[in-house]
């Protein structure tokens, strides 16, 4: 009786946890341009943190000011990058 109930308490556990896989496999799948766009959407806000934190640590003293001029121009030059890839992928909206 012991062993039917662990079984059983196993089975329910496993079904709850494979629950989000299941779920995933029956959507529909996703648009590879979509998918692209959330990714670049992650990796500008991904890279606007380390321009504020390049910010901040030029403010607290801990670069010096050529390393964060060079820094700055390096984040920001990537960042426009990530802005330009979002522009071309995004669908226009219809001027009024």
């Amino acid at each position: 009786m012991e062993f039917v109930l662990a079984l059983a308490i196993v089975v329910l556990v496993a079904w709850f946890v494979t629950a989000p896989l299941r779920e995933r496999e029956s959507a529909e799948p996703e648009d590879p341009a979509i998918a692209e766009l959330a990714d670049l959407e992650a990796r500008k806000s991904a890279k606007y943190r380390q321009i504020r934190d390049a910010e901040a640590d030029h403010a607290a003293g801990k670069l010096t000011d050529g390393d964060f001029q060079r820094l700055d121009r390096e984040l920001r030059g990537e960042a426009i990058d990530i802005l330009k890839k979002i522009d071309r992928l995004k669908p226009r909206e219809p001027a009024e």
